[in-house]
């Protein structure tokens, strides 16, 4: 995959001073995610699919009275997730893992009320202690449907020899077994026009199935608040579905929820010349931001311009823990403050202390009251904690 650069949406962040947080600090402008939820919670109420919130992408808690608010409950990784989302969110928790611990199965079906399983095995083996738990828990089976539409092999679920999902003409009654729904995830960053392919690609055999199912989930990785989505298709998509097989919808956004949400702070520590400048900052690729070396992708800076090419990289001893190339007026000068864009979903929840690296802080800003708060910073104990 060739390096991308993601423009990011600047928004009120072009007035924000970043000099008024911590460094290294994540800055998450609640107004702009409240804006995303109205946006979700339009597309929910006028096709009468239920709308969850993906924890893996965005789970700053301190914002979940907010989230829930608008949207209908949360989607769960595992256990740790689905209790983050029973505790904090109220609603549905909705669970899908690969791979499931038979010893975290009991405290899973007390938490969730949706399961979905990878695979009929899986589904087999687990469904004695689902129905010993006494809950109406729905229980789902992801599928695959086979059609690659992505643009990098390691996002796209639906790649030749996926683990992720159980193929679907593998799937019969006896599969369906015990199974309320159907749950597919195959999309990334991507707009209407691959869904309704795979929808294309899949009808038929859905259709046939459909009698024996409540429902289907269409995952996430629909990119439905930016700005060029085509929302009006995706209500019209969900609509007819659910009148051509009469099987509920459920979609489970992340980045969508927290899409030009939020920035990463921080500062220029030293400047190296070596074929250029070097500014090293106190925010690292790899420990902060990993997507930029395992996608690998260029995240936009807020305010970036000038004829000096100044090459931004971390602290940490990795040579290849670099951000990228990026224009400015001049060499920075040290404690000059820097801003990457669009940073508040899966930055903010991959993060390590890899070298001993500080953890951002963590900030809630809102563009209309100007009012911010830092709700979390991080210290040694959470570095030693982790380790023994």
């Amino acid at each position: 995959m060739a390096m991308q650069t993601f423009a990011g949406d600047p928004g009120a962040f072009a007035r924000f001073d970043l000099h008024r947080v911590p460094s290294p600090c994540f800055v998450v402008d609640e107004a702009r995610l409240e804006a995303n939820l109205r946006v979700l919670a339009d597309v929910q109420a006028r096709s009468g699919a239920t709308v969850l919130c993906a924890l893996k992408a965005f789970s700053m808690w301190e914002l979940a009275p907010l989230v829930s608010r608008y949207l209908s409950g949360v989607c769960a990784s595992g256990l740790w997730e689905a209790r983050l989302g029973r505790e904090e969110y109220g609603g549905i928790v909705e669970t899908f893992s690969a791979g499931y611990k038979p010893d975290e199965m009991a405290e899973i079906a007390a938490l969730s009320d949706h399961i979905v399983f990878n695979t009929p095995a899986a589904k087999d083996r687990f469904l004695p202690v689902l129905q010993a738990s006494g809950r109406d828990i729905h229980v789902g089976l992801r599928f695959n449907p086979g059609l690659p539409l992505g643009e990098d092999a390691k996002y796209d679920p639906a790649a030749p020899g996926s683990r992720l999902g159980t193929p679907l003409e593998q799937i019969d009654a006896a599969a369906l077994s015990g199974v309320d729904g159907l749950h597919m995830h195959t999309l990334c960053e991507q707009d209407l026009s691959p869904l309704l392919a795979i929808w294309e690609h899949i009808a038929p055999r859905i259709r046939e199935l459909a009698p024996h199912l409540k429902w289907i989930n269409f995952g996430g990785g629909h990119h439905i608040t930016r700005a060029d989505y085509d929302r009006d298709g995706l209500v019209e998509f969900l609509s007819h579905v659910r009148e051509e097989t009469g099987l509920h919808c459920y979609l489970e956004p992340g980045e969508a929820v927290a899409l030009d949400c939020g920035i990463l702070v921080g500062e220029v520590l030293d400047v190296v010349e070596n074929d250029g400048a070097n500014a090293i900052l106190d925010i690292s690729a790899t420990c902060h931001m990993p997507d930029v070396i395992e996608a690998p992708y260029r995240p936009a800076l807020l305010g970036e311009g000038g004829k000096t090419p100044v090459r931004l990289g971390g602290p940490s001893c990795l040579a290849g823990d670099v951000i990228g190339r990026y224009d400015f007026g001049g060499v920075p000068e040290i404690g000059t403050r820097v801003a990457f864009m669009d940073q508040a979903h899966y930055s903010m929840v991959k993060t390590t202390t890899f070298n001993g690296v500080r953890l951002p802080a963590l900030a809630v800003w809102n563009s209309e009251t100007d009012a911010m708060r830092v709700i979390r910073q991080f210290d040694y104990s959470d570095f030693k904690g982790r380790l023994s």
